[in-house]
Order: structure tokens, then C-alpha cells, then sequence
């Protein structure tokens, strides 16, 4: 089902667009989540600990996939909103060659650069071989991680959540029987933990890219409209290059801090691989309500709805901070038999570790939840720049107080997780200020 954001009751359309993100992310995560599990059950804390730092590494890599494609989607949705079908189709054509260009070089600077990425993390001497194992494998998924969210994003913008959920949801349940069967049945180890996700991934890609083809013939891309036009080339590099810039530091700063962690050792290693992947399927949901609300803007923006936009707002804040409060309490209430889906409760070093990771972090979910929102705001109005702003004081602070808090004996490790909250929060009174002034200033 396709949905004009641009008119109707106005909770109502975009819990019903968002619902099927939400569904489908929490999907995704449950993947990672299933895959960490199994890896942790069957394998030991050693091969979590590679798994959960090659994750960190893979997220940073195809982010910059991820904000070219959601960058890409922004203009999608105004053109799809403001009825411009030819540019929509132009814009198709120049991103996809642009973005599958830059895919191609990534994967082959990630294989030829393979060794440095293991000492600038570094990964301990006992679990460097398995993560080089597992990274061998997890790097061929690349180009499927751009087709699946090229095509997502593109039937996103034109109001189909539904689709990309339904060949994500058919990946997550192929990823996890092909995890038991290489793992448990086959014996692969890590890097049958890793094949499992790639070839998922690749079917989810391959798959909804035949989709799209078969039952959109009013998007493919007319022989006139393949060429390279000047303007859409810059507005969607205007777009695609900040958003790009804004995953990309956010990821860069995730990275760094899971440096930090690893030089820890790999029994904090093993305890943030858990902990994040319950941290991150918690606020998944809002995560993608904010990518929502960011095709909601969009295309009200391009309609030139710009009261509908203030009112969706609101609303959108008030549904954040409802989901927030409820993950919280789950989160923290609950944070040591989490742990112990993933860790063997014999193991009190790490699960300890892990719950104090997930109490401080679970207290503050509405700090992220706020700040998903004003990302996609600032995406979805032309002023993708803010959103690198917003990053930059989260992720700098972040990385900044991690650093330095955890260098206090008294604190230690601590101050890794107590750095977060305190860079969402400063990031989300810079958001609200800015939205303040520039709400003033459309009002004049």
C-alpha cells in the first residue's frame, strides 16, 4: 500500500507507514540479535567478542551506503510529493549509478586495507583470527547491503513501508536457519555465522530489486529520462553527501569508542557485543520512526505544507516520548536476564558488565528518540547540514568524556557508557534550538 503523507488524519497515516519500518528494522535486529546469540551460546565469548566487533566495523562501512540512500530518498519523496515524475525518474537513474560506483570501491578498499583495520581496533591477539574470519565473509555482503536499501528507501519515499518489511522479514528467518545449520550443523564456526548473513542478505536484495521492476513499471526509468542533468546531480548530492557525512561521523565515533572498548579486553568485549545488540533492537523502533516522520516531512514539504509539517511534529514528539518511557522501564528493569539470553550466567564478570552498560543507557532512550526525529526533519527540509551538526556533538562529546572518564581508576569502563546519554542529551537542546529559530523565522 502507497501513502500520501500530505493529507488525512495525521497520527493516524504515519503510525500506519511507520508501523511496518519499525516491524521490519526490529527484524534486522533480531537477525543481528539471533546471530550474537547463537555465536555466544555456541561458539564462546572469544568468537562474540570478534562478532560484535566486526559488527561495530560493518555498520561504520555501509553507513556510507545507508546516508547516501536515505540522502537519495529525501529527494525521492519531494519529487514524488510535488508530482515531478521526470525529475523523480532522472534522480532514479543518477543515484543508483552513483551510489552502486561508490559500493564497489568501498568493498575493495575493505579487503585491501583488511590487516590496518585490525590494528587500528585493536583486536587482542586471541580473537584477531577470528574476526579476521568473520570480516573475510561479512565483506561480500556489501553490494546486497546497497540493492536491498536502495530499493527500501526508494519504495519508502513513494509511501510503501510494507514491501521492503515483507523481504526483510523473509532474510531474518533465512538468516537464522542458515546460522544453526552452518554453525551447529556444519561446524563454520564464525565464518559460517557470517555466510549465513551475506547470503540473507543477497536474497532480500536480489529480491526486492525484481520486485520493484515487475510491479512499478510507473518508476522504472524512461530511455529519456537516462542521462545526467547537472541540477539533480548537485541537489542530490546536496541531500545524499551531508546525510552520508552525518552516518558516516556518527559511525566513525562508534568506532573509536569500540577501540576504547577492545583494549579492555575481551571479557568487556564480549559483554558491549551483548549489551549493544539489545540496546540497539530497544530503540530500533523509534529509530525508524524517526525515518518515517522524515518521508512525512518530506513530502509535505515538497506539497509546501509547512503548518502540517509544525502540527506532525508535535505529535511525533509525543509518540517518541510514549515508546521511550515503556522501553525504559522494560530495559532497565530487566537488564541482567537480557545478558543472560546471551552470556552463561556462570560468566558474572561479563554479565555485570553488560547489565551496568544497559542501566545507564536505558535510562535516557527519549535522549535518542528525540534525537531520530530531528535527523530526519533536518533531512527532509533541505537542511541535511544540521543533522551532521547534531552528530558532531553527540558522536565528539561521546567519543571526547569516553576517553577521558574512563581513564579515571575510580570510573573506568563506566565512563564509556556514561558518555553516551550526556551526548544526546547536549545534541537534542542544539536541535531544539535550532528548530526554535527557524520556526521564528518561517513565522516572519
Amino acid at each position: 500500500m502507497n501513502y500520501d503523507l500530505t493529507q488525512g488524519n495525521i497520527m493516524k497515516n504515519l503510525l500506519k507507514f511507520a508501523f511496518p519500518i519499525m516491524v521490519g528494522n526490529m527484524l534486522q535486529q533480531l537477525y543481528n540479535v539471533v546471530d550474537t546469540l547463537i555465536v555466544g551460546r555456541y561458539l564462546g565469548e572469544n568468537a562474540l567478542a570478534a562478532v560484535g566487533s566486526s559488527y561495530t566495523l560493518m555498520v561504520f562501512v555501509t553507513s556510507v551506503i545507508l546516508g547516501l540512500c536515505m540522502g537519495s530518498s529525501a529527494f525521492f519523496s519531494m519529487q514524488f510529493g510535488g508530482r515531478n515524475y521526470d525529475r523523480l525518474e532522472k534522480g532514479l537513474f543518477i543515484a543508483f549509478l552513483s551510489i552502486g560506483a561508490i559500493a564497489v570501491a568501498l568493498n575493495v578498499l575493505v579487503y585491501a586495507g583488511m590487516d590496518g583495520i585490525l590494528i587500528f581496533l585493536k583486536v587482542p591477539d586471541e580473537v584477531a583470527p577470528l574476526m579476521e574470519e568473520y570480516l573475510v565473509w561479512i565483506f561480500a555482503g556489501i553490494m546486497a547491503t546497497f540493492l536491498y536499501n536502495f530499493v527500501a528507501n526508494l519504495l519508502r519515499a513513494v509511501g510503501n513501508s510494507m514491501v521492503p518489511l515483507c523481504f526483510l522479514g523473509a532474510s531474518a528467518v533465512l538468516n537464522i536457519v542458515l546460522d544453526l545449520l552452518f554453525i551447529r550443523g556444519f561446524h563454520w564456526g564464525v565464518g559460517g555465522a557470517a555466510a549465513a548473513t551475506v547470503l540473507s542478505q543477497y536474497a532480500a536484495g536480489i529480491g526486492i530489486l525484481f520486485y520493484y521492476y515487475a510491479k512499478y513499471p510507473q518508476l522504472r526509468v524512461k530511455k529519456e529520462n537516462r542521462c545526467w542533468d547537472g541540477r539533480i546531480l548537485k541537489e542530490l548530492a546536496g541531500l545524499s553527501s551531508l546525510t552520508c557525512l552525518q552516518q558516516s561521523i556518527m559511525n566513525f565515533g562508534i568506532l573509536l569508542v569500540q577501540g576504547l572498548v577492545n583494549s579492555f579486553g575481551p571479557v568487556v568485549m564480549a559483554a558491549f557485543a551483548a549489551a549493544v545488540k539489545i540496546d540497539s533492537f530497544a530503540y530500533a523502533p523509534v529509530q525508524d520512526f524517526g525515518n518515517a516522520f522524515s518521508t512525512y516531512v518530506a513530502q509535505n514539504y515538497g506539497a509546501g505544507k509547512e503548518e502540517r509539517i509544525r502540527r506532525g511534529m508535535k505529535d511525533a514528539v509525543l509518540g517518541a516520548f510514549v515508546f521511550c518511557l515503556l522501553i525504559t522501564i522494560i530495559v532497565v528493569g530487566f537488564a541482567e536476564p537480557l545478558m543472560g539470553l546471551f552470556i552463561d550466567r556462570q560468566s558474572v564478570e561479563t554479565v555485570a558488565v553488560g547489565v551496568g552498560y544497559l542501566r545507564i543507557e536505558g535510562a535516557f532512550y527519549f535522549g535518542i528518540g528525540l534525537l531520530f526525529l530531528f535527523y530526519g526533519y533536518y533531512r527532509a527540509i533541505h537542511k541535511p547540514g544540521i543533522s551532521v551538526v547534531l552528530t558532531v556533538v553527540s558522536l565528539g562529546t561521546r567519543v571526547l568524556l569516553a576517553y577521558v572518564l574512563s581513564a579515571v581508576p575510580s570510573i573506568g569502563v563506566k565512563g564509556v557508557w556514561m558518555s553516551v546519554p550526556i551526548g544526546w542529551i547536549l545534541a537534542d537542546l542544539t536541535g531544539a534550538c535550532y528548530y526554535v529559530m527557524y520556526r521564528r523565522k518561517q513565522a516572519q
